[in-house]
């Protein structure tokens, strides 16, 4: 059965099932791999994309969902590296393996449309991402950096 999505500006015509999850269809029909999986229940966080805006679990959701609505993955970001959430993770060095890095700044980013100037509460309330290394000291500083990069935008 064939679908449309609308990735990054992009319309991509799948060839697949919608019940598919939307990661598998992001990485493995599209072919963006910025996307990444690791738990498949939606708890880690390593797949995180935005569906029409809103942050989501892209291994748990059928692609269905997506259908009609814009679709943004890290590739969507800034090619060139100069989104201030990208600059901020350059600047305090945030990824160690890098891993989990596409996931959690899909959530800071949708965090900072959500709250502008956010606490470490609410980073800490809304980015759950899981990081095996550890940096979550370095995420927190980099999302207020990009947090008063943004002002002006």
């Amino acid at each position: 059965m064939a679908f449309d999505l609308m990735v990054n500006g992009t319309l991509h015509a799948v060839d697949g099932d919608p019940q598919t999850p939307l990661l598998w269809v992001i990485r493995d029909h599209i072919g963006l791999t910025g996307t990444k999986f690791s738990c498949g229940i939606g708890q880690c966080g390593a797949c995180t994309l935005h569906v029409d805006g809103r942050a989501i679990r892209s291994c748990s959701v059928a692609a269905a969902v997506a259908i009609g609505k814009p679709v943004v993955t890290i590739e969507g970001i800034s090619p060139e590296g100069s989104h201030p959430i990208q600059v901020a993770w350059k600047e305090f060095d945030t990824p160690q393996c890098g891993y989990c890095q596409s996931g959690m700044i899909m959530s800071a980013l949708a965090l900072l449309r959500q709250r502008p100037a956010p606490s470490d509460a609410d980073i800490d309330a809304q980015v759950t991402n899981a990081c095996r290394c550890s940096t979550y000291h370095r995420v927190r500083q980099a999302i207020h950096l990009a947090a008063d990069l943004m002002k002006g935008q």
